[in-house]
């Protein structure tokens, strides 16, 4: 992995969708597609929805006020899981890379641990 990482400012602005510069790419594609890519991706969406805690401020009965930010969350973890592909994808292209890049990265990365894995593929008895 590249040694650089964004400062806090830079990943609040790359969590909320923002385009890193470009010396953070390799950075960026760790991200997308490190052994950790999907909790990664799902800080990220926990970060967007902290704003809805707001909503626990509107005047109103307490289990409505605690059950809105709760309702949020749980729709943009829905939403973020079911585009979790599309979304690394395009933030890889917003990048410059290509398209597919990051489903590629993680397959071969799959694919080289589980011949780590293999002793008949290591060679060893």
């Amino acid at each position: 992995m590249s040694a650089t990482r964004p400062n806090p400012l830079q990943w609040l602005w790359y969590a909320f969708g923002g385009r890193l510069p470009m010396r953070l790419r390799e950075w960026v594609l760790y991200d997308t597609t490190s052994r950790t890519w999907a909790l990664r991706h799902l800080s990220r969406t926990l970060i967007q929805c902290a704003p809805s805690l707001l909503l626990m401020l509107l005047p109103g009965p307490l289990w409505l006020r605690a059950t809105l930010p709760l309702m949020v969350v749980l729709g943009a973890l829905y939403a973020s899981v079911s585009y979790i592909e599309e979304t690394t994808e395009h933030r890889l292209a917003k990048h410059g890379y290509p398209l597919g890049m990051g489903r590629e990265v993680r397959r071969a990365r799959r694919e080289v641990a589980r011949l780590d894995d293999d002793p008949d593929m290591r060679g060893e008895p």
